[in-house]
């Protein structure tokens, strides 16, 4: 069997509908190259989700541990908030 790595972090990115239209499924693009450049698998793991049903607050993302939630973000605030994770 091989390796199994679990992760200090996870960022779990929605793109659903409303989220992939206002930024979610280029966040999860650009979060996976960054975190394969500056991070790796070991320490933050990107995961693309489907409807978190808050669409209202669109796009959505989530940092866990920790239940920390970021709505109608931008690129910036993400990659601000998964190098302070370090």
């Amino acid at each position: 069997m091989g390796k199994f790595t679990i992760p200090d972090r996870v960022l779990y990115v929605c793109t659903g509908s409303k989220c992939g239209k206002r930024g979610g499924k280029d966040m999860y693009k650009l979060a996976k190259t960054y975190i394969k450049h500056y991070h790796g698998p070991e320490e933050i793991e990107v995961i693309e989700t489907e409807c978190t049903d808050r669409c209202k607050y669109a796009p959505i993302c989530s940092i866990q541990p920790g239940n920390t939630w970021l709505k109608e973000y931008n690129a910036k605030d993400v990659l601000k908030l998964m190098d302070l994770i370090e």
